[in-house]
């Protein structure tokens, strides 16, 4: 504690310097972050496969692929994002200019989960830097060889009393949150979430909570069904289901549910051939604790699709689960794993009630034609983000900020978001010295009259 309570007073210490805050320091330091990737591209994809068996594919499209178009955005539009922006004024204001300045909140802390999590370090930072904090990484410890390829990219370019990154399990995850940090950036599940707010509301600290939830994926009737089934078996099961945003849930018109299943199994075969658990490419699940959870909730239904487990390699088999109760254990949590529950509808606004009588979900995803119900999903469910006929990819653009609602996360981030989650919108008013109102003073003659005039209802 003691030792981290020293960095935190350095990184205090060298914040007040002012070096952090120019320019062209910040994209020295977004360019060598890049550089610092690039160059160790081939240890990262290597990392990534001995913590969670991706492949490269999955490790490019997914990890380093969006923290290079993210670090690039940066890089593209950082001047714009910290130029002062004006901003009009009342006429109660006349002769005078407001203005608002970003400024950055000071020391950050960014705790990462192990799911993504090279993404999921990395991303954040590129915002915590091009705002002008400095940084405390807390990575994974159950993602151990990403962690160890995270920790030499920093210290290999950036100076400790600017950014570091601290190893270590949840003691050391507990012992950082005891600390007086400007703000807190973390990702992962919602119990913790909630430590994490009561930790930070004991400094008053902001925090960024990326949390996830039970995301529901409706099909109506009218849906191309053949491409849906792809699209949804590429969200659900890539990482083996280990991804805050998948569809957590199928709600599909009771029309075409049949074709539907038929059609995500010759999906899940054209991507992982006929016995998904023996593909070298198909994902692990992270830990025996993780494994144990997901291979209980198999029976809570009946498996239309898969259902077979690898207890050595850690491995469940892309199933999809028939014939489960909305009160059964894997419709109680997120289940952060392949396994994909489908129940059926009659009407969409059956499907609104059913998503609404449940906490907000992070993401909320609609394969349907017709702009009715396209809009009807929009307008009636709160949810963070989401598709339309796809799953998965509003993550992928830095035009769009990305973050939950409610129980599913608090503020969100990418492109311009991340520079302003690490930033303070600083308001300044410049009065004019050249004239002066007199009615604004107590003592004016008629002054309220003229107040009155200004101001009126």
């Amino acid at each position: 504690m003691a030792s981290f309570e020293e960095l935190l007073k350095r990184q205090q210490v060298w914040f007040q310097t002012g070096e952090s805050r120019g320019y062209a320091f910040r994209l020295a330091q977004l360019r060598k972050l890049k550089q610092a990737v690039v160059e160790r591209e081939a240890a990262i994809i290597a990392a990534l496969h001995t913590d969670l068996n991706k492949s490269e594919h999955e490790a490019y499209t997914l990890e380093i692929g969006p923290f290079y178009t993210e670090i690039n955005f940066a890089i593209k539009h950082l001047k714009k994002w910290m130029k002062p922006k004006r901003v009009k004024t009342p006429s109660t204001h006349l002769g005078s200019r407001g203005y608002t300045i970003p400024e950055p909140l000071g020391s950050s802390l960014i705790i990462a989960p192990w799911n993504y999590p090279f993404n999921l370090t990395l991303v954040p930072l590129i915002g915590a830097i091009a705002a002008g904090n400095t940084a405390v990484l807390k990575p994974s410890e159950l993602s151990f060889a990403t962690t160890e390829v995270i920790a030499a990219i920093i210290e290999g370019s950036f100076r400790p009393e600017y950014i570091e990154v601290v190893q270590g399990g949840v003691e050391t995850s507990q012992a950082l949150l005891e600390l007086p940090f400007d703000h807190i950036f973390f990702t992962g599940g919602v119990e913790v979430g909630k430590s994490v707010m009561a930790a930070a509301a004991k400094h008053l600290t902001a925090v960024t909570l990326e949390l996830g939830g039970k995301s529901p994926c409706i099909v109506h009737h009218d849906a191309s069904i053949a491409l849906a089934a792809r699209r949804i078996a590429f969200g659900k099961f890539l990482n083996s289901g280990q991804t805050c945003l998948a569809p957590d849930y199928l709600l599909v018109h009771h029309s075409v549910k049949d074709e539907l299943l038929a059609s995500i199994h010759q999906s899940v075969t054209a991507f992982y051939g006929e016995a998904p658990l023996e593909h070298p490419d198909y994902g692990a699940i992270v830990s025996r604790r993780h494994y144990d959870r997901l291979r209980g909730f198999l029976k809570d239904g009946t498996a239309a699709i898969g259902g077979g487990a690898d207890d050595e390699k850690l491995r469940i088999a892309p199933t999809v689960l028939e014939d489960v109760s909305w009160d059964s254990p894997i419709m109680q949590e997120e289940i952060f794993g392949p396994l994909l529950p489908v129940f059926t509808y009659d009407d969409p606004r059956e499907v609104v009630a059913i998503v609404n009588a449940r906490p907000k979900p992070l993401a909320l995803y609609v394969f349907s034609k017709d702009q009715a119900v396209q809009q009807l999903f929009t307008e009636k469910v709160s949810f963070g983000g989401g598709c339309i006929n796809d799953t998965l990819l509003h993550i992928g653009t830095p035009y769009l900020p990305f973050g939950g609602v409610g129980h599913s996360g608090a503020g969100s981030y990418h492109g311009e978001q991340s520079f302003l989650t690490f930033s303070h919108k600083k308001s300044v008013l410049k009065q004019t010295t050249l004239f002066d109102f007199p009615f604004r003073y107590p003592s004016a003659k008629n002054g309220l009259k003229f107040i009155r005039m200004l101001m009126k209802p």
